[in-house]
């Protein structure tokens, strides 16, 4: 009896194999059919170009800094493959934030979806089909890079502050240039946004970063800003600001790095905007440099994947506006995590797709940005790669060690920081509960 079962048992089961397999192919056969018949089928038109358009033809235009343009089908169409490697591996658009972990909403948020990225795949494996040129978006037009990016929210800047001209030659080792610069101001106003402008079109070849501090008597100025490619400014939150007294300087250090083109007599743009006058904000605001492998400690061996972390703790509470790391060629990921005074853990942000010709600063969005009691400790860690696989890694077999070159290593983070009384935290708190509630938990 057990063998009759036993042939009963498999006739069945090859019964509903063979149905299943049936049903495979019928599903398959009516997939080619209507993808023969262009039905759901991703189009370049309808489906890809809206995607371009929001997150890519800003760098990618005539003039602009990406490296081909991408603002027609044509364009499109000859780097297709080119677009599919480089989004699958989400080195493109440049955002290097782990899309899972920690904090994902962001006011400067420039990565593609899950979606938008299956998108563009299905697309170029389906031998990008233009579709109907009815189906595409109306064209945008994209400040150009001899104007600030702010200008469409803000408005001209109150101040453009240049530093003085710099002969950038065609070759050569890196360049620093320090110069000082007065304001102009005869009163003392508050600062509300910057942004840095690199001269166009040679001067964003060559500006490899940038650091514009205030000199003046009060101390709460202090760093302006820090730059580098793909990074835009600073914007602080409602009621939040920097001070710039009257007579004050600006002390700039610009980097340099020589690309086989000169740039004589060039000169970076520090774009100001002002509070009204006589307007005081709450809250001021610093950018603070958390120096997590300093110059004392930084030693990454041949073919090492080394690992650097630091911890400070909060004197008083503070609410994070934004999060940024710098490395240079061998840099990999980096991560911020608050403990909080009673012992609970919180991963904030982490970066694991660090690319070097992209210095992004993620800018939290307000409901999100951090709000930290007095006590919180930050604890950060950054890890490197000088092996093979790190792509910008040009020679696997130097021993490297902190230094100001491109060739040489850093690590620190770039956070936008405002400290709070303990009344403003409680405050804040309170009125970020009370628009969750409102919100019904959306968010």
């Amino acid at each position: 009896m057990s063998d009759v079962n036993e042939l009963d048992r498999s006739a069945r089961w090859r019964r509903l194999l063979a149905e299943l397999v049936s049903t495979v192919v019928l599903v398959l056969t009516f997939q080619g059919a209507a993808y023969a018949q262009g039905v759901e089928t991703v189009t370049y038109s309808k489906d890809v170009a809206p995607i371009l358009q929001e997150n890519c033809q800003q760098c990618h235009q005539e003039g602009a800094i990406g490296p081909f343009a991408l603002v027609d089908y044509e364009d499109a169409r000859r780097a297709a493959r080119r677009i599919k490697d480089r989004v699958t591996q989400r080195l493109m658009p440049p955002w290097h934030l782990n899309p899972h972990l920690g904090i994902q909403e962001y006011k400067n948020d420039r990565s593609l979806t899950e979606q938008e990225i299956v998108t563009i795949i299905d697309w170029v494996d389906a031998g990008t089909p233009r579709g109907d040129p009815a189906d595409l978006p109306a064209p945008v037009e994209f400040p150009s890079g001899e104007n600030f990016l702010m200008l469409g929210e803000l408005g001209s800047p109150d101040l453009v502050i240049k530093t003085d001209p710099f002969d950038v030659p065609a070759h050569g080792n890196d360049q620093w240039w320090r110069p000082r610069v007065a304001t102009g101001l005869t009163q003392d106003r508050y600062v509300r946004a910057v942004e840095v402008l690199p001269s166009y079109p040679l001067g964003r070849g060559v500006t490899h970063h940038f650091l514009a501090t205030a000199v003046q008597e009060e101390s709460v100025g202090g760093l302006l800003t820090e730059w580098a490619l793909g990074k835009v400014g600073e914007q602080y939150q409602e009621g939040t600001g920097k001070l710039l007294q009257a007579g004050s300087e600006i002390s700039f250090e610009v980097h340099y790095y020589p690309n086989g083109t000169p740039a004589p007599a060039d000169q970076v743009s520090l774009g100001i905007w002002l509070y009204p006058e006589g307007y005081e904000p709450e809250f001021p605001t610093v950018l603070r440099m958390f120096n997590v492998a300093p110059q004392s400690v930084l030693e990454i061996p041949p073919h090492s994947t080394p690992m650097y972390e630091r911890e400070w703790v909060m004197q008083s509470p503070v609410r994070i506006q934004s999060f940024q790391a710098h490395f240079h060629l061998r840099g990999k990921g980096a991560s911020m995590e608050a403990i909080y005074p009673d012992g609970r853990r919180e991963l904030l942000s982490i970066i694991d797709n660090f690319q070097f010709n992209w210095h992004n600063n993620y800018i939290y969005e307000d409901h999100v940005a951090p709000l930290l009691p007095s006590g919180t400790v930050l604890k950060f860690n950054m890890w490197y790669d000088n092996t093979e696989d790190q792509l910008s890694n040009p020679h696997p077999d130097d021993f490297v060690t902190w230094g100001d070159r491109a060739a040489d290593e850093m690590g620190h983070m770039w956070i936008g920081v405002t400290n709070l009384t303990e009344d403003a935290y409680l405050r804040l708190v309170r009125e970020r509960a009370r628009i969750a509630t409102e919100d019904g938990g959306s968010r």
